[in-house]
C-alpha cells in the first residue's frame, strides 16, 4: 500500500553546486558556466543545479557536472552547505557545494544543457559571480589549501611523469607563497610518495631535470605518508 502525504509547511528546494580546479602553466584555473537562463542569464557561475527525487547528492553533483560541462573529475569532495535566506531569487534555495580536481589536458569542455558556455578562469583574476557563488569558490579554494598538505591531491592535477620544479610550482600556486627549494625536495623525498625514474624533461632551453612518478600501492593508492606544508 502507497502512502501519500502532504505538508501543511513550504519546503526549501535543494541543489548541487561544484567548484572544480584545474592546473596549466598560467596558475590555477576554476571551471566556470555562463548561464543560459534567468534568473542571472549570461553570468557566469559554477556548475550545478537542482537534486533529483531519486539520485544522492554525489550523483547529482556528478551528473550536473557532466550535463553542464562535460567534465568528469576522479576527485570530487562535499565541502559544506550554503544556506543563505536570499541566496537564490527565485525562492529558499539551499545548496550542497562540493569542490574537486581535475587534470586540464584530460578534459575537453563541452557546454550543454543550460549552460551557454564553459571556460577555465585565472581563480587570481576574480569574475563578479551568479548567486553567492564567490563565497563558495573562497571557501573551495581555502579548502584546497588546506586539504594539500594532509592529502596527496597534488597527483589528481599532475601529469603521470613530472619535475619536481613543476611538484614545487604546484604548491606554491596553491598555496599562494613561496617555498625554498632544498627544504622541500628534502621533505617531499623524505615522503614514501614519489618514485624516482631513469627519465628527464625534454625541450626545455634550461638543464633537463629527472622525471618522477606518484608511488602506487597496492589497489593503485598512493603511498601512506602524507605531505605537511
Amino acid at each position: 500500500m502507497t502512502h501519500q502525504y502532504t505538508y501543511d509547511y513550504p519546503r526549501a528546494a535543494l541543489t548541487v553546486d561544484c567548484a572544480v580546479f584545474g592546473l596549466d602553466d598560467e596558475g590555477l584555473k576554476v571551471l566556470l558556466i555562463q548561464r543560459d537562463a534567468e534568473p542571472f542569464a549570461g553570468c557566469w557561475a559554477l556548475p550545478g543545479g537542482y537534486v533529483e527525487m531519486d539520485e544522492s547528492l554525489d550523483a547529482a553533483a556528478r551528473r550536473e557536472l557532466e550535463e553542464e560541462t562535460g567534465v568528469r573529475p576522479r576527485f570530487l569532495e562535499q565541502l559544506r552547505a550554503f544556506g543563505a535566506v536570499h541566496r537564490d531569487p527565485r525562492g529558499r534555495v539551499v545548496t550542497v557545494a562540493y569542490y574537486g580536481l581535475v587534470r586540464l589536458a584530460d578534459h575537453r569542455l563541452r557546454a550543454a544543457s543550460d549552460a551557454r558556455d564553459a571556460r577555465w578562469h585565472p581563480v587570481d583574476q576574480p569574475l563578479r559571480l551568479a548567486f553567492d557563488h564567490a563565497e563558495i569558490l573562497g571557501v573551495a579554494r581555502e579548502r584546497l589549501r588546506s586539504a594539500v598538505c594532509y592529502q596527496p591531491l597534488a597527483r589528481e592535477l599532475l601529469p603521470d611523469k613530472f619535475t619536481l620544479r613543476r611538484l614545487q610550482q604546484l604548491y606554491e600556486t596553491v598555496l599562494g607563497h613561496t617555498l625554498d627549494k632544498r627544504s622541500f625536495r628534502k621533505k617531499i623525498l623524505s615522503l614514501d610518495l614519489l618514485t624516482e625514474l631513469d627519465q628527464w624533461e625534454s625541450g626545455v632551453a634550461h638543464r633537463a631535470a629527472r622525471l618522477y612518478r606518484f608511488t602506487r600501492r597496492r589497489g593503485g593508492a598512493a603511498g601512506p605518508r602524507r605531505p605537511r606544508c
